[in-house]
């Protein structure tokens, strides 16, 4: 057996308000220095070694998860202008392929992008853009090979095939974020957003086609360091809208997308605490705010005056409903709400928005995202509907019928949503607060406290964990594990208080609702403290990490996954990407009382000499938010603290960053291997699935 890898101690002396401590890790930062690239390839050879046993499952259960999918697919066509759009995979293959076919779907297919031949050779690649020109003839893409989340935009003439002679590097364009590249309604001029030294998006340019890049008019600078500049072309295609965001105040401006050199106009100056996002019906702007509306509320205002003085309240604040975001299209307004936890879609004309239609959902429980629905002119509304047990389903919704039209759904092999269920029940927070748990078994399970079970947490940025449905899962739930999630505080589950109160001084608030929730799954007969893991990603990893310092009694297993576990280190650096967005968040240590508040619970200092249970940490050679020291400085530290023999694992992907592989079958992969450390961590790993 190998020897656990071990980080030598070159301790680093931190003074901060009169208060000293010594980081002995804080080197592992420089990813310069030779030790820590040693470091982190012996934990590899590590992992390799002591999880070499559950090789054959890991393949077994990739074989499963590959199985269950359709290989060979293709998305729901959209037309736009005279074309149909749509991408597909083939089998074998680790990417889409973005086509479309003029006029008519039995016409043949022209091959806009194929990702796979973008990405030959390359071990990461992640398109960020593919947007055709409006006129049709010029496809402006982009793409990281590195998985740090800078983007390159290349242009292509889709008549000749040929590259323009530019290319637009150091562009924002991730997954994450709402846009980075929007055309004017000339097919000549293309607007996008750069990135500066800490990969904050902070500049809006123009670039026309053919033109030297450096002659790039700049739109827009955000000096601000705590927000980030984002940018989207209303549905209507009337404006470019620029997106200033910050953690609590929010400020957008416009540009007539006809007349691409025309001025910025702004809706409406920032304020300090005022949040809104405007989207534009024949003249006015339908702007979703937060003005005295904890909760949020619609109202309207003209283009020519969009201030907020002009502000004309339609649908007023209420107590039990989150406005989330509002669509329009030419005859209807889609406003997006959640009550009680669920999302809702209020179906109404622009001018008579009290005579509403609710789209009714199937499901007590369940998640809709809407798809681009790029369409102005039209009257039905598109989304993917989905929810832990039912596979997902891409809906037309008719607005003006109330229709709905299944217009595919996901096929997965030998999967039948009948031997499922899914439940809601509450834990009792440690202040008396009810905190909703999404829960989905297989109907055979026996509620006597035996079952594995799996509790998934996030619980920040007022960013929800909805009950959508993964494909993967099922070779979870086959084998017999119940499958969890902890609607936390910190989150937007049950309104804008709910998240209030789970941020800055109420952080804590998020730890003790999950640790709540993990003992009603116990109380509930679900699991036990033997059989119960606990799961979280990125924010959810210091959700996890921060929960089982506080109670590593409670948990057999965490998984924690490119977790945020260096709350001190990390914001006090305002170089590292994202730091300065984050202190209306967390707080910033510069503030005595917050500093203060974030040591309390920050899980890299909250390590004690003691049991904990197993661990498997995730970390992105080349992730930009969550740098891959944080879980490296946490392995090393607590495989110096914790007295037992436990697995403490850190895998580490040297060429990915965030959202680990882009590749579908890599991403399979980890998944597979995660799953294979829960079983080998709660003694499941010769466990067969149930129906075999």
């Amino acid at each position: 057996m190998a020897s656990y890898p071990t980080a030598p101690k070159r301790p680093q002396t931190i003074t901060q308000h009169g208060e000293t401590r010594v980081d002995d890790y804080f080197w592992l930062r420089n990813r310069e220095d030779p030790e820590a690239l040693k470091f982190l390839t012996a934990h590899m050879d590590y992992l390799d070694e002591v999880m070499g046993h559950t090789k054959p499952l890991q393949d077994s259960l990739f074989a499963e998860m590959r199985g269950r999918i359709q290989e060979t697919d293709a998305t729901v066509p959209e037309k736009r202008g005279g074309y149909w759009y749509y991408s597909r995979t083939e089998a074998g293959k680790q990417y889409p392929i973005y086509c479309r076919k003029k006029e008519s779907l039995e016409n043949p297919e022209e091959i806009l992008l194929d990702q796979n031949a973008l990405g030959e050779g390359k071990s990461f690649c992640s398109v960020g853009a593919v947007s055709v020109s409006p006129d049709g003839n010029t496809l402006a893409y982009s793409f990281d090979f590195e998985g740090n989340e800078v983007y390159t935009i290349r242009i292509r003439d889709l008549a000749t095939g040929k590259h323009y002679d530019e290319s637009l590097p150091n562009t924002s364009g991730s997954v994450y974020e709402l846009g980075g590249l929007e055309w004017a309604n000339d097919s000549q001029h293309i607007f996008y957003v750069t990135l500066d030294a800490a990969l904050r998006p902070d500049k809006l340019y123009r670039h026309k086609l053919g033109s030297d890049p450096s002659a790039d008019a700049l739109i827009v600078h955000e000096t601000d360091e705590s927000f980030f500049l984002w940018m989207r072309k209303t549905r209507d295609d009337q404006f470019i809208m620029s997106y200033h965001y910050s953690t609590t105040t929010r400020e957008m401006g416009f540009i007539d997308a006809d007349q691409p050199e025309s001025e910025l106009r702004v809706v409406q100056p920032r304020v300090e605490g005022l949040e809104y996002f405007a989207a534009h019906h024949q003249g006015r702007f339908f702007i979703v705010n937060n003005e005295g509306a904890q909760n949020f509320k619609l109202s309207v205002a003209p283009v020519e005056r969009p201030g907020r003085e002009n502000w004309k309240e339609i649908i007023p604040h209420r107590e039990d409903t989150l406005v989330e975001g509002v669509a329009c299209f030419e005859n209807y307004i889609v406003v997006r709400e959640r009550k009680d936890g669920l999302q809702q879609l209020r179906i109404c004309m622009p001018d008579d928005v009290n005579n509403a239609r609710y789209v009714a959902f199937p499901e007590p429980a369940y998640y809709i995202e809407f798809e681009d629905n790029s369409v102005f002119e039209t009257d039905v509304v598109r989304f993917k509907y989905s929810s832990l047990v039912t596979p997902q389903t891409v809906v037309d919704y008719h607005m003006d019928s109330g229709a709905w039209e299944t217009r595919k759904q996901d096929q997965i092999r030998g999967y039948d949503p009948n031997d499922f269920v899914t439940e809601r029940i509450y834990a009792t927070a440690s202040d008396g607060t009810r905190v909703p748990i999404s829960i989905a078994y297989k109907k055979s399970l026996r509620m006597d406290g035996s079952a594995p079970t799996l509790l998934h947490g996030y619980g920040a940025y007022g960013a929800n964990v909805d009950v959508d449905f993964s494909s993967y899962r099922v070779s979870l739930l086959d084998r017999g594990f119940a499958f969890a999630i902890g609607h936390v505080r910190g989150g937007s589950d049950m309104g804008r208080a709910w998240y209030e109160n789970g941020k800055l001084q109420y952080k804590k608030n998020s730890f003790t609702d999950l640790i709540a929730c993990a003992e009603r799954l116990i109380e509930a007969g679900f699991t036990s403290k033997e059989k119960l893991a606990i799961y979280g990603v990125s924010a959810g990893g210091l959700l996890v990490t921060a929960s089982m310092t506080l109670r590593p009694d409670l948990f057999r297993a965490v998984i924690a996954k490119v977790p945020f576990v260096d709350v001190i280190n990390s914001l006090s650096d305002p170089t590292i990407p994202l730091t300065t967005l984050e202190y209306n968040e967390w707080g910033n240590p510069a503030n005595k009382e917050q500093y203060e508040y974030m040591m309390s619970y920050s899980p890299y200092d909250n390590l004690q000499a003691r049991e904990y249970p197993h661990l498997l940490l995730t970390g992105g050679f080349n992730d930009p938010r969550v740098a891959y020291w944080e879980p490296a400085k946490f392995a090393a530290k607590l495989r110096e603290l914790k007295t037992d023999d436990h697995l403490l694992l850190l895998k580490v992907n040297f060429n990915a960053g965030h959202a680990g592989s882009s590749g579908r079958y890599d991403f399979m992969k980890e998944v597979a291997f995660e799953y294979a450390f829960l079983m080998d961590a709660l003694d499941l790993n010769q466990i067969p699935i149930e129906s075999q």
